[in-house]
C-alpha cells in the first residue's frame, strides 16, 4: 500500500462522540464487537446524557462511547483516547480533556459552522485552538456531504440520510484500524431485515466510509493492533446487565426452580428486566410493576410461592424497596436484589456511575435487618456474582443484594461462556418432612430455616413481618425477640463459610496495599500493575464480598505498611472497614464525578502516599 504509513500498536482507545441522535452508542458497540471477533481483548465505556433529547449541537446533548482494544490484557476503556471521532464542534469541546496528548481527531468538517459554534458556546470559530488541541493530528472529513453523495440516487428523506452518517464514520475507522466489515454487514442485514431500503442505505454509507479511507492514504497512517493470545473457548462480547440476567437464569436451572422477576424500569438497570422478560422459553415469569414497592413485593410473594425471586433497580428505587426488604429479612425468604448504582442522591445523575449506595445497602432498613451484600467487579463477572447471589439466597434462606453500577451495567468485554456442567450445584432449603417441620426450625450449622410453600401438603404455617417464635406463632416475648434477632445476625455472618478468602494481586506483603471493591477493579488493578513494574512493593485486595467480609481480611491487612481504600463515593467502604476491621490506619482516595477513576490519577495518588513519612 504505497504512501500509507502503517503503525503497529499494543493497545488503542477510541472515543466516538456526537449528538444523542447521531448513533454513537451503536457505532461504538459495532466497532467493539468487530474488534472482539477479530481477537482483541476489549473494554468499553458508553457515556450518554440523561436528557431524552437535549438541543442538537449543545454540550448537554453529547453522547460518547469509548472502547480500548489491544493484543494484551485490557481491563479498562482507557484513561484518555488515542483517537476521537467528533461529529460536531460540541463533541470536540466536550472531549478535549479526555484526549491523549498527540492523538488523532477525525471530525465532520461539514458541521463546523458558525451556528454550531454558537450552540457549543465556543467563543471563536476554531474549537481546536480554543480547547488547546493544536498539537493533535486532525483529519477533516466531509462526513455529512459524503453521506448525501452515497445516497443521492435513493428515494429517501433528508432525516433518513442524516441518520445514517454514523455508518460513514464507522466504515472510515474500520479502514483506519484494519477491521473487517463482515460482522457489521451481517448485523445490518439482520437488524433491518424488514426494511430493505434501510439495509441498502446503511451498507452504502458504511462502504463509502471505508472507501473514503483509501483516499486518505497519504494523509493519515493506518494502524494495526494484532489479536490477543487468549485461552481457548467460546467467547462473546457481553455487558454487565446482560451477564447479570444470564447468571440468574443459570442459577434457576441449577436450582431446578422457575425464575420470577418483579421490577420497575429504571436507568441503568432496565436492561436486566428486558433480558429476562425475553426468556419465557426458559420458564421466566416477568412482571413490570407499577412502582418499585410493587416490584419487590411481587418478588417476595413469588419467593413465598417457591420461585427463585429477583427484583432489579438503581439508587432511588433501592431506597423505595427498603421497607419490603426488611420484610424479606424477617420472613427469612430467599430473594436477590440487584442494584445497578448510579449518581445520587435523589434522581441525581441517572446515566453516570457511582458507588454511593453501599451504606444504604448495609444499613438502610428499620430495625436490626442483616442481609448478604456482594459486588461484581467487571461486566463479564456479573454472571458469576449473580449466580452466586442466587446460590447464597436459596441455600441460606436470606435476601442477597448484588451491587453493580452504571459502568459495569453498560460497559462490555469478552466473556468466555462457561459450560453449564462446570457451574456449582445449588440445593435450595426445601422442607422434606412435614412431621418435624417448623417454619423457624434451623440447620444447626448454617442456621438456615426450611422453605415450605403453598401446594406442599402438611406444611401450612404463618409467615409475615411480625416477630415469630420457632413454631411460627406471633410473639412479643422480649427474650424471643432477642434470640431471633441474634440468630438472623449470626446466620448472615455464617455465610462466610461459602465465600473464598480475599486474594492479593501483586506483592503479598510490602509498602502499600490498595483496597477496592466492585466496579473500580480495572482501574485500580492497572494502577497497581504499573507501579509494581516500577519496583514498588504493592498489592491489591479487591473485595467482592462485603457482608460478610472474607475470613482472612484482617490477616491480609496486617502484611502491609500502608493501606489505601479507593472508591467512587466519599468513603463508605473505608468507614465500614474501620468499624469491622479496626486496628489499622486507613488512607482513602475518593471521587464523585459520575466518572470512573483514571489510572493516571490513582498512580499519582499512590506515589504521593508512598512518599509520605
Amino acid at each position: 500500500m504505497i504512501g500509507t504509513k502503517i503503525i503497529e500498536l499494543e493497545e488503542v482507545a477510541i472515543r466516538f462522540s456526537g449528538d444523542s441522535g447521531d448513533g454513537m452508542q451503536l457505532t461504538g458497540a459495532l466497532f467493539s464487537d468487530t474488534s472482539a471477533l477479530f481477537g482483541n481483548d476489549i473494554s468499553t465505556f458508553p457515556d450518554y446524557p440523561s436528557e431524552i433529547r437535549a438541543p442538537q449541537g449543545t454540550i448537554g446533548g453529547i453522547s460518547g462511547f469509548q472502547v480500548q482494544f489491544g493484543k494484551g490484557r485490557i481491563t479498562t476503556p482507557g484513561d484518555f483516547a488515542h483517537v476521537l471521532v467528533a461529529m460536531n464542534p460540541a463533541a470536540v469541546k466536550a472531549n478535549a480533556n479526555f484526549m491523549r496528548p498527540g492523538g488523532t481527531i477525525f471530525y465532520d468538517v461539514d458541521s463546523f459552522t458558525q451556528k454550531n459554534f454558537d450552540k457549543a458556546k465556543l467563543k471563536t470559530s476554531d474549537p481546536f485552538e480554543e480547547c488547546n488541541l493544536q498539537d493533535y493530528f486532525k483529519v477533516a472529513v466531509p462526513i455529512t456531504s459524503m453521506t448525501r453523495e452515497a445516497l443521492k440516487d435513493l428515494d429517501i428523506d433528508n432525516k433518513s440520510i442524516l441518520r445514517s452518517k454514523n455508518m460513514f464514520a464507522l466504515g472510515l475507522i474500520c479502514w483506519v484500524f484494519s477491521r473487517p466489515l463482515d460482522y457489521i454487514e451481517k448485523f445490518i442485514k439482520r437488524k433491518f431485515a424488514k426494511s430493505p431500503v434501510v439495509v441498502e442505505t446503511n451498507l452504502r454509507v458504511l462502504h463509502a466510509g471505508w472507501n473514503y479511507g483509501l483516499t486518505l492514504e497519504h494523509l493519515t497512517p493506518r494502524y494495526i493492533v494484532h489479536p490477543a493470545e487468549i485461552e481457548k473457548g467460546t467467547y462473546r462480547n457481553i455487558n454487565g446487565n446482560l451477564a447479570t440476567a444470564w447468571g440468574l437464569l443459570a442459577a434457576s436451572k441449577k436450582a431446578g426452580l422457575d425464575l420470577f422477576i418483579g421490577s420497575y424500569p429504571i436507568t441503568p438497570a432496565t436492561e436486566i428486566l428486558q433480558a429476562l422478560a425475553d426468556r419465557k422459553d426458559l420458564g421466566v415469569k416477568s412482571f413490570q410493576a407499577e412502582d418499585e414497592i410493587a416490584g419487590i413485593c411481587t418478588a417476595i410473594g413469588a419467593s413465598f410461592a417457591g420461585k427463585l425471586a429477583v427484583t432489579t433497580t438503581s439508587g432511588p428505587g433501592f431506597a423505595l424497596k427498603s421497607e419490603a426488604l426488611g420484610l424479606s429479612v424477617m420472613a427469612e425468604l430467599p430473594l436477590v436484589v440487584v442494584n445497578v448504582q448510579r449518581g445520587g442522591p435523589s434522581t441525581g445523575l441517572p446515566t453516570k456511575t457511582e458507588q454511593s449506595d453501599l451504606l444504604q445497602t448495609l444499613y438502610g432498613r428499620n430495625g436490626e435487618s442483616p442481609l448478604v451484600v456482594i459486588a461484581a467487579s467487571t461486566p463479564s463477572d456479573c454472571f458469576h456474582y449473580a449466580f452466586t447471589a442466587a446460590k447464597i439466597a436459596l441455600e441460606r434462606m436470606v435476601p442477597v443484594v448484588l451491587l453493580t453500577d452504571g459502568f459495569l451495567g453498560n460497559g462490555s468485554e469478552p466473556w468466555k461462556i462457561p459450560l453449564f456442567s462446570e457451574l456449582p450445584s445449588i440445593t435450595p432449603r426445601i422442607a422434606t418432612d412435614p412431621a418435624t417441620f417448623k417454619p423457624y426450625s434451623r440447620d444447626e450449622k448454617t442456621l438456615a430455616r426450611e422453605w415450605a410453600f403453598p401446594g406442599m401438603d402438611g406444611y401450612q404455617h404463618r409467615i409475615g413481618g411480625l416477630e415469630k417464635d420457632a413454631a411460627g406463632n406471633v410473639s412479643h416475648d422480649p427474650m424471643n425477640h432477642q434470640r431471633m434477632t441474634d440468630i438472623r445476625e449470626t446466620k448472615v455472618n455464617r455465610v462466610v463459610d461459602m465465600i473464598p478468602d480475599i486474594e492479593v494481586d501483586g506483592d503479598q506483603q510490602g509498602d502499600l496495599l490498595v483496597v477496592g471493591w466492585g466496579g473500580t477493579f480495572g482501574y485500580v488493578d492497572g494502577a497497581v500493575r504499573e507501579l509494581k513494574d516500577k519496583g514498588v512493593k504493592i498489592g491489591l485486595a479487591h473485595f467482592n464480598y462485603i457482608r460478610p467480609l472474607p475470613a482472612n481480611t484482617k490477616e491480609v491487612f496486617s502484611r502491609f505498611k500502608k493501606i489505601v481504600v479507593c472508591e467512587l463515593n466519599l468513603g463508605q467502604f473505608v468507614g465500614y472497614l474501620r468499624d469491622k476491621v479496626p486496628g489499622f490506619k486507613y488512607h482513602q482516595y475518593n471521587k464523585v464525578q459520575g466518572l470512573p477513576f483514571t489510572m493516571q490519577e490513582l498512580v499519582e495518588n499512590f506515589e504521593k502516599l508512598l512518599e509520605e513519612k
